[in-house]
C-alpha cells in the first residue's frame, strides 16, 4: 500500500508543479514580454474559469462513462506538453491566447482525474487522501522556487530578455513526464460506465433548492462576489511584486501556499472552537487585510507588510474556500452532496473567476498610464470590495450548527 501512495503522491506532486511552473508568473510574462494590456491580460487568466466550466462536462459525460481516467488524464496532459511548448513560442498576444485558452479546457478536467485515481486506490480515501494531496502543493512550491532561486527567471534582468518563456517549457517538460507516467498508473475504469446522464447533477443544478434557505443564498452569493477580490491576487500579485522590486517574487510568493497547508491543519479546530460563521467572517477579512498590506507595503522598510500579505493566503483561502466546501457538504444532504459541490465550484471558479479576471483587468488598466500602474489604488479596489461584502455577510448570515459542532453566537 505504501507503494501506491508514493506513485499517488508523484501523480499529484507533477500536477500541481505543473500549474505553479508558468500560472504564478502568467501575468509578468504578459505585460513585460508580449506587452498584453489589462483586459488581455485578465482574459488570458478568466481561460482558467472556461476550462472549470467545460470540465464538469468532459469528466462527467465522457471521462467517467467511457474511459479509464489514467489513460484519459495521460492523454490530456500529452495534449497539454504540445500547446505548452508552442505557448513559449508565442511572440505575441494574438498568438498566445487561444493557445492557453486550449491548454486550460485541456489541464482543468485533470485536476477531477487525478482525485478520481487516488480515491480508487485508497483503501480510506476520506483518511489518507489528505496525505497524497498535500503532494500538489508541494510540488507548486518547488516550482516557485525552482523559478526564483534556481534559475532565477523573475530576476528583473532575466524579464527583460525574456526568461520568463522558458517557464512554459519546464512546464510542458513536466506535463510530457506526467502523461507518460500516467500510462503506468493502476488502472481506473469509468465510474459511471452504463448509468445514466444527469446533467442537472453533473453542473449542480440539483441543488438550486438549497439557494431558498437564505444563509445558503448569502453564502453563495458571497463565494461568487469574493472571487474579484482572488482574481486580483492571481492576476496581479506576481507583476506587482516584480514591479516594486522584490527579488525573487516567485520564491516569496510560495510561502502563501505554505502557510496554506498550516491553516489547513487548524481549520478542523477553528471550526470547532468558533462555528461556521466566525470562521467564514475571519477568511473575508483577510482579504481586506491582505490588499490594505499590499496597497501600502514596498520592497524596503514596508517588506515585512508583503510578506505578511503573501503568508495570509492560508486563512484567506482555506477559512472561506475550504470551509465553504464543508458548510455546502453539511448544508446538502446525503440526496445533494455531489451536486451542491457542483453548483459551488461552477459559481466560484466558474462564474465567479471568470467576472473577477474581467474586473481585474479592467481596473488595472484603469490604473495604469504611459508612467507605471498606480499599485495602490489598484489594491484598494479589491480591500474595499472585499469589505463590502464583509459587511454584508456579518449582518446577514446567522451562524449554523455542522455536524457535532456547537453553535456559537
Amino acid at each position: 500500500m505504501q507503494a501506491i501512495k508514493i506513485r499517488l503522491g508523484s501523480m499529484m506532486f507533477l500536477q500541481f508543479f505543473i500549474w505553479g511552473a508558468w500560472f504564478v508568473t502568467l501575468g509578468t510574462f504578459l505585460s513585460q514580454t508580449l506587452k498584453a494590456d489589462g483586459p488581455q491580460i485578465g482574459a488570458a487568466f478568466a481561460s482558467q474559469s472556461w476550462g472549470a466550466i467545460i470540465a464538469p462536462f468532459f469528466v462527467g459525460l465522457i471521462a467517467d462513462r467511457f474511459f479509464n481516467a489514467e489513460r484519459i488524464l495521460g492523454i490530456l496532459h500529452l495534449i497539454g506538453a504540445v500547446l505548452m511548448y508552442l505557448m513559449a513560442q508565442a511572440a505575441d498576444f494574438s498568438t498566445f491566447y487561444p493557445l492557453v485558452l486550449g491548454y486550460m479546457l485541456a489541464y482543468m478536467p485533470t485536476l477531477a482525474l487525478v482525485n478520481s485515481v487516488a480515491f480508487a486506490q485508497l483503501q480510506q480515501p476520506e483518511r489518507e487522501f489528505g496525505q497524497i494531496r498535500v503532494w500538489g502543493t508541494i510540488g507548486w512550491v518547488v516550482a516557485g522556487l525552482v523559478i526564483s532561486y534556481g534559475f532565477a527567471w523573475d530576476a528583473s534582468t532575466a524579464i527583460a530578455e525574456g526568461a520568463l518563456q522558458n517557464t512554459f517549457m519546464l512546464g510542458a517538460i513536466a506535463s510530457a513526464l506526467l502523461g507518460f507516467y500516467s500510462f503506468s498508473l493502476p488502472a481506473t475504469p469509468p465510474a459511471s460506465r452504463g448509468q445514466a446522464i444527469k446533467l442537472g447533477e453533473l453542473l449542480g443544478l440539483d441543488a438550486l433548492k438549497l439557494l431558498k434557505d437564505r444563509n445558503f443564498a448569502l453564502f453563495f452569493l458571497s463565494s461568487i462576489l469574493i472571487c474579484i477580490p482572488l482574481a486580483f491576487y492571481y492576476q496581479n500579485a506576481n507583476p506587482f511584486l516584480t514591479a516594486v522590486g522584490v527579488e525573487n517574487a516567485t520564491g516569496k510568493m510560495t510561502l502563501g501556499q505554505v502557510s496554506e497547508v498550516a491553516f489547513m491543519l487548524a481549520l478542523p479546530i477553528f471550526l470547532q472552537r468558533f462555528g461556521i460563521r466566525w470562521t467564514l467572517i475571519l477568511g473575508m477579512a483577510a482579504w481586506v487585510l491582505r490588499y490594505v498590506l499590499f496597497a501600502y507595503g514596498d520592497a524596503g522598510s514596508g517588506m515585512l507588510m508583503l510578506l505578511l500579505g503573501i503568508a495570509l493566503h492560508g486563512i484567506c483561502y482555506d477559512f472561506f474556500f475550504v470551509s465553504g466546501q464543508i458548510y455546502t457538504h453539511s448544508k446538502a444532504g446525503a440526496a445533494f452532496k455531489s451536486s451542491a459541490q457542483g453548483l459551488i465550484t461552477l459559481a466560484t471558479y466558474g462564474i465567479g473567476m471568470l467576472i473577477g479576471f474581467s474586473v481585474a483587468g479592467q481596473v488595472t488598466q484603469a490604473f495604469t498610464t504611459d508612467a507605471g500602474a498606480d499599485w495602490q489604488q489598484i489594491w484598494l479596489f479589491p480591500a474595499a470590495f472585499a469589505a463590502v461584502v464583509l459587511v454584508l455577510f456579518v449582518l446577514v448570515f446567522k451562524n449554523e450548527k455542522l455536524n457535532d459542532e456547537q453553535p456559537h453566537d
